[in-house]
């Protein structure tokens, strides 16, 4: 299994960026697939995630309206779309894989699968 992340940079306050993470070893289309992320000195939280079809998605209040998770079966890839990004959005970036129910998908633990993480720093 495995789980690559990319797209992560430097932008300035108000920037969009869009990170990816190809899945392989695994049947992706099978996974509920999460956005996590953990900023120094923080506990990993969760920031949204996307169904197996694609047609259900969740997100933290603190990204809701901004950020988009949507994934491309075909392609085995999730994305992470991030609008009006603020210095409070700077972290390193996890996507995670998970069969877990939806009322479990704030929770790390449930996810078995995780990618290697990308940082993400916005400068104010």
């Amino acid at each position: 299994v495995q789980l690559q992340a990319s797209g992560g940079g430097l932008v300035q306050a108000g920037d969009s960026l869009k990170l990816s993470c190809a899945a392989s070893g695994f049947t992706f289309s099978g996974y509920r697939m999460a956005w996590f992320r953990q900023a120094p000195g923080n506990e990993r939280e969760f920031v949204g995630q996307v169904s197996q079809n694609g047609g259900t998605t969740a997100y933290s209040d603190s990204v809701k309206g901004r950020f988009t998770v949507s994934r491309d079966n075909a392609k085995n890839t999730v994305y992470l779309q991030m609008n009006n990004l603020g210095p409070e959005d700077t972290a390193v970036y996890y996507c995670a894989a998970s069969r877990i129910v939806l009322s479990g998908v704030r929770i790390p633990s449930n996810y078995p699968y995780w990618g290697q993480g990308t940082l993400v720093t916005v400068s104010s």
